[in-house]
């Protein structure tokens, strides 16, 4: 009787010796375990309701009741049911996909050579320079502690572009003899650095507006700086515009999607900013210190926030699910010697991930076949966007403990 892979039920007997050659046919590899049977339609999906088990009574006025449904409390959980089963087709498909597909779409989402994300990228990173001259100008030329706050989140908008620059640089230009692993962290090292130094920069603007005022004013009102409004108005009409711009194509490029962030940010920032100065200058004097001191505890905990994330991606946080539901699909579908996954672990060292993966082939498996199968495995999985190294383990059983102990003396 011919064995089978457990993982697949592909027949081994019929599998030539030659170790290269030992891998699934175009049709197997593509969906072994009949994945694509689970993707809804489109058109199922929106017949979704958490309601439907009962659909199948009568029911008196249902365009009425439908129409209540939809504005109530079921309406919102056939979004959440729906939105459910498109994330899972998306992941379906994901999965489906062959690691040159997952390579191929990485190289054209970083779009280095595509006009539309050039615009964006170099785009943003000019007009931040010349807007943070026209803020700096705005902050002098006023006095305004609210301005300056919105001066100081602007002038470094180009330092770190020029900075996460100057890192991408650095990894692609590395030493191995001296760096074995690359540089990939230094960019998450700068992010760090560059986080405290905003947090230093905020806090300062607190306490230099909670001492004026503490000091207080015998005018009612600031002075009021026509130029210094229109400058920042200016930037503030720039970064909308590069706003809607990068919004349009977020969805396509993933370096986008952060810039647009950043734009979102900054409009809020700078439209308070206005706001603040205006009211300190036709209301009341301590508006302006006031929303210097909120919009400063803002840019800090968002850099707080920012500096918590990047110390979490070095001290080797655990990749996404989704991330880890692909490595184990791919292992399990590599080839029809691996028998078992026993272990799988992804976690990050900087921006990119460590691989681990414990695979089961047959005790009895010949030394060249065991090494080749692993060897390709991890070619393949070092060739994911975003994967640093990948370690591939073979065992032959799974009834021993974890290979390695977390809890070290020494």
């Amino acid at each position: 009787m011919a064995s089978k892979s457990p993982s697949t039920g592909i027949d081994l007997s019929a599998l030539p010796a030659d170790p290269e050659s030992r891998s699934f046919s175009p049709s197997e590899l593509n969906d072994p375990y009949n994945l694509t049977t689970h993707i809804k339609s489109e058109t199922d999906i929106g017949n979704l309701t958490s309601s439907s088990s009962s659909s199948s009574r009568p029911a008196q006025n249902s365009a009425r009741k439908r129409i209540h449904h939809n504005f109530t409390r079921g309406g919102a959980k056939d979004a959440r049911l729906q939105d459910f089963y498109r994330a899972q087709n998306g992941r379906i498909r994901s999965l489906l996909k062959s690691v040159d597909d997952h390579e191929r779409e990485a190289k054209e989402a970083q779009g280095d050579s595509n006009l539309k994300y050039q615009i964006a990228v170099k785009g943003s990173l000019a007009a931040n320079v010349v807007l943070s001259a026209l803020q700096l100008y705005a902050a002098i030329s006023s006095g305004s502690l609210s301005l300056f706050t919105t001066m100081a989140d602007s002038v470094f908008d180009p330092l770190s572009g020029a900075m996460l620059m100057l890192s991408h640089r650095a990894v692609k230009k590395v030493d191995t003899r001296r760096y074995p692993s690359g540089r990939a962290r230094i960019s998450t090292a700068g992010n760090i650095v560059f986080s405290f130094i905003m947090f230093s920069v905020s806090l300062v603007l607190i306490v230099m507006s909670a001492r004026d005022l503490a000091a207080g004013s015998e005018e009612e009102t600031n002075d009021f700086n026509l130029a210094s409004v229109i400058a920042v108005a200016i930037a503030f009409g720039t970064k909308f515009c590069l706003w809607l711009y990068c919004w349009s194509i977020k969805h396509i490029y993933s370096q986008v999607e952060i810039l647009w962030r950043d734009h979102r940010n900054d409009l809020f920032i700078n439209g308070f900013g206005i706001f603040t100065f205006s009211a300190g200058s036709k209301i009341r004097w301590w508006i302006d210190p006031m929303g210097a001191i909120i919009l400063s505890f803002l840019i800090a905990s968002l850099w707080l926030r920012t500096a918590y994330e990047e110390f979490q991606l070095l001290i080797g946080v655990s990749a996404e699910p989704e991330f880890l539901q692909l490595i184990t699909y791919i292992a399990m579908t590599h080839s029809p010697d691996v028998k078992q996954i026993d272990t799988v672990r992804a976690y990050h060292s900087g921006p990119r991930y460590i691989v681990e993966i414990d695979i089961v082939m047959d005790r009895h498996e010949r030394l060249e076949i065991a090494h080749d199968v692993a060897e390709a495995l991890q070619t393949k999985i070092e060739r994911l966007p975003g994967v640093e190294r990948a370690y591939v383990h073979i065992d032959y059983e799974t009834s021993h403990k974890p290979e390695h102990d977390l809890k070290k003396d020494l």
